[in-house]
């Protein structure tokens, strides 16, 4: 069975059979339905890691056509991705993890709720 996503501010539809938003989560991007597994996260094991489809599926006991459609999707670059590395940035910018002084004493920054509300009505960029 395929179902069509519009996720977010995405304007084009696709069919995705193993993806689906996460509606309890703050990120945007599609994660492997039915568990908490960003797509990105799958991308990252398959561009960073040089792993491929099927030694992702074997480590993670996933289905091969998931990690594929996963790789895929993220592949395409949709602008939800994108802005969910934006926000992640941010709100490491704003926590002071990326300031010299985290790196040797590991201590970060409290955010008030407007401050994390800010963070998440950043929009995705433009496709």
């Amino acid at each position: 069975m395929t179902t069509e996503y519009c996720n977010g501010m995405s304007t084009t539809e696709t069919k995705y059979q193993h993806l689906a938003p996460n509606p309890r989560s703050s990120y945007r991007q599609l994660f492997l339905r039915g568990r908490r597994i960003r797509a990105w996260i799958l991308y990252c094991d398959h561009a960073a890691q040089g792993m491929t489809a099927e030694e992702i599926a074997a480590d993670r006991d996933l289905p091969v056509e998931a990690v594929r459609e996963a790789i895929a999707y993220c592949a395409s670059n949709p602008p939800e991705v994108r802005g969910d590395l934006i926000r992640e940035e941010e709100l490491k910018r704003a926590m002071g993890m990326l300031d010299p002084e985290h790196r040797r004493t590991g201590k970060t920054k409290l955010l008030s709720a407007q401050e994390i509300a800010r963070i998440h009505r950043i929009p995705d960029p433009s496709p």
